[in-house]
């Protein structure tokens, strides 16, 4: 995976390349910029596969650089990493598949690049899509949630439950309906179920026998039903 890295401040330039570094042989750093637009020119010199970009930068900010990105034919996947967590909402808006808080961990970061490596070209491409947002409500209070920020779909009665790292909340829209409008992004696991392929990580058998999947950034276990588990075991091998 080729990545770009973009912070105005050296010293936070450096250490995250030394992190890229340490995250294994299949990430190579292609170039370390100061700013959004030579975030865009590098992008449009250079194959790029991921942006771990700053959001508050002189001149174009973080924000608006990503959503440029966005526009692109085949734009890369973008990753923000900020010392200002009040920018989250912002950051996903911006179609960001992941973000991270400085000081950035180790640990942290090698999470943000598996799931941006599980992603193909046309996945990254439909997650840059203005459509690319799950209408929800969260304590009676209305909100759009990033796709890339969903762990699972399960549908309960007359709503379907939208699961994330920060918790639950809950959409009108069928299971159907956001498996069509966001092809490729996830996979039917059940009838009442949907999950991001991004973060399936593996299968385990419950004490009844029945299949159950672990998703990275859930604690929560999706059960996965007869029919579908021959996909499932294909996605874990990577043949899908």
């Amino acid at each position: 995976m080729k990545i770009l890295i973009a912070d105005d401040e050296a010293l936070a330039r450096d250490r995250l390349a030394a992190l890229v570094g340490e995250c294994g042989a299949g990430y190579e750093v292609v170039g370390v910029v100061a700013n959004g637009h030579e975030v865009l020119q590098r992008c449009a010199t250079v194959p790029v596969d991921l942006v771990l970009l700053d959001i508050r930068m002189p001149g174009m900010d973080g924000i608006e650089t990503a959503l440029e990105l966005a526009n692109r034919p085949e734009p890369p996947a973008v990753v923000f990493v900020t010392a200002y967590g009040e920018h989250a909402l912002a950051a996903f808006d911006a179609n960001a598949i992941d973000y991270l808080l400085k000081p950035v961990r180790a640990d942290r970061l090698r999470r943000a690049l598996d799931k941006a490596g599980a992603l193909s070209p046309q996945q990254v491409a439909v997650l840059g899509d203005s459509e690319a947002f799950i209408g929800a409500t969260y304590r009676g209070n209305p909100m759009r949630i990033a796709a890339a920020d969903v762990v699972f779909l399960r549908a309960d009665a007359k709503y379907v439950e939208v699961w994330r790292p920060g918790g639950m909340a809950l959409t009108e829209e069928s299971l159907r309906a956001i498996e069509q409008r966001l092809p490729g992004v996830f996979m039917r696991v059940h009838r009442n179920a949907l999950v991001a392929r991004s973060r399936v990580r593996g299968l385990s058998k419950g004490s009844g026998g029945q299949l159950l999947l672990e998703l990275d950034g859930s604690s929560e276990q999706v059960e996965v039903s007869r029919r579908h588990a021959a996909d499932v075991r294909r996605l874990l091998r990577g043949d899908s």
